[in-house]
């Protein structure tokens, strides 16, 4: 079902997809069912995919080089240009979260379909992000919300206040980089050092800031959902603490045993904090959850990956939904009208070996997909489709959705049990395995569990 929009405005009739892979289907997909355009662009590595068969325009715009082909943003403007498109969609990744691209676009005279400049670069700085969740009476992690001075007495001061062990973290930083754990006041300078340098090459700020490191904590998000005047709703709660090294590898809606009365709270600050800012298009606000506890770390002013379980549980179409806001539509649907229906699953498969992770390229062989009730598959890969070495090893998202969590298990283990990609690696073993944990089954897990569990499973 596609959010509840009403249908004055439409700036646009045709969207350039700024981007690759399944999520480059999935908005061509969302946009075709709206009646839109759909321009394609990819690289000389990319020019077997998919979507160029579907999409109503195909562009090659560069080499397989990102930074010459998915992160240029003059060919895409350009691109735009040539065909006549109105908006551009970036997906998640790339150009998704750049400010700068979205002011170009926006001075090209072309709608960005996503935030506004000020709202990205707020959000895309740590410091920012969370002085204005303050404001707006989101919970945060504790810590001073400004940033580290040079003054190695002055840090050891806030690290004794805030108490160890602590995390510091670049303010421009992102994807797990930047960022280094402080357990004991003896270390505190070298890691300042070592992040500040990281950060500066990384991210071309060396601007660092400080919290409190939680020791077991969820990884827990809040999808929100606004349009252009001032109206917004968050769609329910995720849990995805099943990481390594930072990267998402399971998800699931709802999060799992957290109190009605201890997150709608949290949700209603959310939504808050979108209107206090005028934030319009999708988002997802990042939180660890500890002891019944919220603790804000971060806004993601974009789609994200694990954005399906959200869609399964509350009937909406998020992607459509956001295209929508950029056209201006006035979001109907109320909070009172968003309900979370039964429970939800998401695995990333990768193209990598399940025991080293290290990315898998090559031709496929065989591919097939489970299919029935509740089973959804998200992919842009077939039988003759060759994986690149060149981009991120994400090649499909397999979705099940049930009336409760234990059914969604079992149906995500049969789902699993059936998929089959051959001719080069995958992490399908490894999600088969952890589906079949006895912990993981029972919800009882933080976000250094998987890490854990690995050193156990690849011992076996």
């Amino acid at each position: 079902m596609a959010a509840g929009f009403n249908e004055a405005g439409a700036l646009f009739d045709t969207v350039l997809i700024a981007n690759r892979g399944e999520i480059a289907l999935r908005i061509r997909r969302a946009c075709h069912e709206l009646g839109l355009k759909t321009v394609a662009i990819c690289s000389e590595a990319d020019r077997q995919a998919l979507h160029e068969e579907t999409a109503d325009t195909f562009l090659c715009i560069g080499p397989a080089n990102a930074t010459k082909s998915y992160l240029n943003k003059d060919a895409i403007l350009l691109a735009a240009r040539l065909t006549g498109a109105g908006a551009i969609h970036p997906g998640y990744g790339f150009l998704s979260e750049n400010a700068a691209f979205a002011e170009a676009t926006e001075n090209a005279g072309l709608v960005f379909i996503g935030p506004d400049v000020k709202s990205i670069a707020t959000m895309g700085d740590k410091i920012a992000a969370k002085r204005t969740m303050i404001a707006a009476g989101v919970p945060c992690v504790p810590g001073p919300d400004t940033a580290l001075p040079d003054d190695p007495e002055t840090i050891e001061r806030i690290a004794q206040e805030i108490g160890y062990p602590v995390i510091i973290k670049a303010a421009g930083g992102g994807g797990g980089r930047g960022m280094r754990v402080v357990h004991q006041p003896d270390a505190l300078r070298e890691a300042f050092a070592l992040t500040r340098e990281e950060a500066r090459q990384a991210f071309g700020s060396a601007a660092l800031y400080m919290e409190k490191f939680l020791e077991r904590p969820r990884h827990i998000e809040i999808q929100v959902l606004c349009d252009t005047h001032g109206n917004a709703v968050w769609l329910g709660h995720r849990d995805c603490s099943m990481q390594r090294r930072h990267q998402k590898v399971v998800e699931e809606a709802p999060a799992p045993g957290i109190p009605d009365e201890i997150i709608q709270p949290v949700g209603l600050a959310c939504v808050e904090a979108c209107r206090q800012i005028g934030y319009r298009g999708v988002g997802t606000f990042e939180f660890l959850y500890e002891d019944g506890r919220f603790c804000f770390i971060e806004m993601n002013t974009r789609l994200q990956v694990e954005h399906p379980v959200t869609e399964m549980t509350s009937g909406i179409d998020i992607v459509q939904a956001q295209i929508k806001s950029a056209q201006g539509k006035h979001l109907e649907l109320r909070q009172e009208d968003v309900t979370c229906n039964g429970h939800s699953f998401e695995c990333r498969i990768n193209a990598e070996d399940p025991d080293t992770f290290l990315p898998s390229a090559g031709s496929v062989t065989h591919v097939s997909w489970p299919e029935g009730e509740g089973i959804r598959v998200d992919t842009h890969i077939h039988e003759g489709y060759r994986v690149s070495p060149y981009y991120d090893s994400l090649i499909a998202k397999l979705i099940v959705h049930a009336p409760t969590r234990h059914d969604a298990i079992s149906r995500m283990r049969g789902a699993l049990a059936e998929a089959r990609v051959e001719g080069i690696s995958t992490n399908l073993p490894l999600l088969r395995a952890l589906f079949e944990d006895a912990a993981f089954a029972k919800g009882e897990t933080d976000i250094h569990y998987l890490e854990q569990w690995l050193t156990t499973w690849r011992a076996a």
